[in-house]
């Protein structure tokens, strides 16, 4: 890399990139315990530009938080799911408007019959709710999840309203690619095998080996509670209380070691950037191409009708491009990626990763202390991405 962006010093003997900027916001929200560890990596131009960290990954054994430590990144997943998706349309094996059930015949019944792939990419498919009975030891049970998203009813005729696919995308994203998988794999082998090694992104985890679990950040719940009755409905239907995403759930071994491809992605921000850093450079970086480029340059297209309110985000438009990635812009949850030109998606808690192919700034920031910011003033993330657009001086 260039030592002609300001601000940054590199420390070669771990690939350490420090950030003045960075480092001072990570370490004044840990001061004023509004984080307790904190992950930073950030590329531009398809560079290494900022590699940081800060606080603690286990407030109960005071495990510090390094370069190599895990986190879960909840939604951040999504976009992984959508490539292997994506790159199945590339090699001629889905179509973007096809069915569901030309892949999957068991999903074709109860309605769900005229679902296409394109409704499931930009959560228009009807279904956002779990399946009946659904535990943890069930949502990490692919058949059982499968069977029960196949047998469920639309809430919505397919392709006709904005119903948040809030857990359910993993599951019908995965099993597209699976059954049109010439190996057969599931989603978290497949986004490994075909995303992650070949990017040299070792620590992309969708299903996660025992002997990684000791890496892991201990998760810290500091979002307020909301009563039940405040909730929406179809909120509730969509992550019903005993699969939330909460680290009751998140932490139990069962579940970190299964491919919630919607949800359970455990990951460093070294590896995490490095996919961002690829969609940041139209589908390829340091030559190892994952997307044809005029595929990518089309992900930044709004849905249609982007700007309906979505029942399951209590009403709340939810900023989606076709592809299946969020659009940046000033809404709280994007509000770090800043313009709806970049490509994102958040987390629950408030992680995220974000692609701007027209600087080449790519980020991903993740922490253990899941929050909620109501104004732009709580908001770490977009204090964090405001800091890395100064140290790098891109917009």
């Amino acid at each position: 890399m260039s030592g002609a962006i300001t601000g940054v010093k590199m420390v070669t003997n771990d690939t350490l990139v420090r950030s003045k900027n960075v480092d001072e916001t990570i370490a004044r929200l840990i001061a004023e315990g509004r984080e307790i560890g904190v992950q930073v990596t950030a590329y531009l131009g398809g560079k290494l530009a900022i590699d940081t960290w800060g606080g603690i990954a286990d407030p109960d054994t005071g495990r510090k938080v390094d370069g190599d430590t895990l986190f879960n990144m909840f939604s951040v997943t999504k976009p992984l799911a959508a490539t292997a998706l994506h790159i199945q349309v590339a090699r001629g094996l889905v179509d973007y408007g096809a069915r569901v059930m030309d892949y999957w015949p068991e999903f074709g019944v109860n309605g769900k019959e005229p679902t296409t792939v394109r409704d499931v990419l930009t959560h228009r498919a009807g279904i956002p709710q779990m399946p009946e009975g659904v535990t943890p030891e069930l949502m990490a049970d692919w058949d059982w999840m499968t069977r029960g998203i196949a047998a469920l009813t639309p809430l919505a005729p397919p392709g006709e309203k904005a119903l948040y696919l809030s857990m359910t995308f993993g599951w019908l994203v995965g099993e597209i690619v699976r059954r049109t998988d010439p190996k057969g794999r599931d989603i978290g082998t497949f986004i490994r095998e075909e995303i992650a090694l070949p990017l040299h992104a070792p620590d992309i985890w969708i299903g996660l080996p025992d002997e990684q679990l000791p890496r892991v950040a201990k998760l810290v719940n500091a979002m307020p509670p909301v009563p039940p009755e405040y909730l929406p409905p179809l909120y509730t239907a969509s992550m019903p209380p005993q699969v939330d995403l909460v680290p009751e759930v998140f932490e139990l071994p069962v579940v970190r070691r299964a491919p919630i491809a919607g949800v359970g992605g455990i990951f460093t921000t070294r590896s995490c950037a490095r996919f961002w850093a690829m969609i940041a450079q139209g589908g390829e970086l340091d030559g190892v191409r994952i997307l044809p480029a005029d595929m990518v340059a089309t992900f930044s297209t709004p849905r249609p009708n982007s700007d309906e309110p979505d029942p399951v985000m209590f009403g709340f438009p939810v900023p989606l491009g076709i592809a299946g990635f969020w659009l940046g812009g000033d809404g709280l949850s994007v509000a770090a990626a800043k313009h709806r030109r970049v490509l994102c998606h958040p987390g629950a808690g408030n992680s995220i990763g974000f692609a701007d192919p027209e600087t080449g700034l790519a980020v991903a920031i993740a922490h253990n202390r899941m929050q909620t910011a109501q104004t732009p003033e709580e908001d770490t993330m977009l204090m964090i991405a405001d800091a890395i657009r100064a140290d790098l001086g891109v917009d």
